[in-house]
């Protein structure tokens, strides 16, 4: 079976991230969307690869327990630093706080994929790490960034695509990844499942 870039519908998006409806739009994979409620918490202790699996997994499940066929992608994206899983802050002095603790220092971002072949009932799973370097920021920079609004439903509380970008010193890995969604883990996902791009 091929994937068609340019003319395939058969993927579903269980995610409401405009972010990743983005990067889909911009290399032409054709898709829907499935909204999805799930909750987004998982065991004491479990690593941040495991911890992004599990809810980029219970997403695609979601999804996928409506359809009947289709292919379901699933993805959860978190930005981990000195030991803590950091997802989307709670409000605006949280964002705060998250920029605060990261300015002039090197977090990680993690995203899981999850993609489901509904009707032949496989699924293939895996994660990307992405280095981000902040350069140092002025408490005056980060409260004016985080007035934006754009921090408030980004992991981390800061979106490296948009004004955030003026944030970082350097990325190391997959730039997507620290969107939130890595295109090269995504493919290869993909010819996991037998479609060819």
């Amino acid at each position: 079976m091929a994937w068609d870039l340019l003319s395939g519908r058969r993927l579903i998006l269980a995610s409401s991230s405009p972010r990743r409806a983005w990067i889909l739009r911009q290399v032409g994979i054709r898709f829907r969307t499935v909204a999805v409620e799930v909750e987004e918490n998982a065991e004491e202790g479990i690593t941040p690869g495991d911890y992004v699996l599990t809810l980029a997994e219970r997403k695609a499940r979601s999804a996928a327990s409506k359809l009947r066929e289709g292919v379901v992608l699933g993805a959860d994206t978190i930005v981990f630093f000195q030991g803590e899983i950091m997802g989307k802050p709670r409000d605006a002095q949280e964002a705060v706080e998250m920029l605060t603790r990261l300015s002039g220092n090197i977090h990680e971002v993690y995203t899981g994929l999850a993609i489901i072949d509904v009707g032949r009932g496989r699924i293939a799973t895996g994660y990307e790490v992405t280095k981000v370097k902040f350069r140092p920021l002025s408490a005056e920079f980060i409260v004016n960034y985080v007035k934006t609004g754009e921090p408030l439903d980004k992991a981390g509380a800061y979106g490296v695509q948009k004004k955030g970008a003026l944030l970082v010193e350097w990325v190391k890995g997959c730039f997507y990844n620290v969107v939130g969604l890595p295109l090269a883990r995504l493919l290869g996902l993909l010819r996991e499942l037998g479609y060819g791009v």
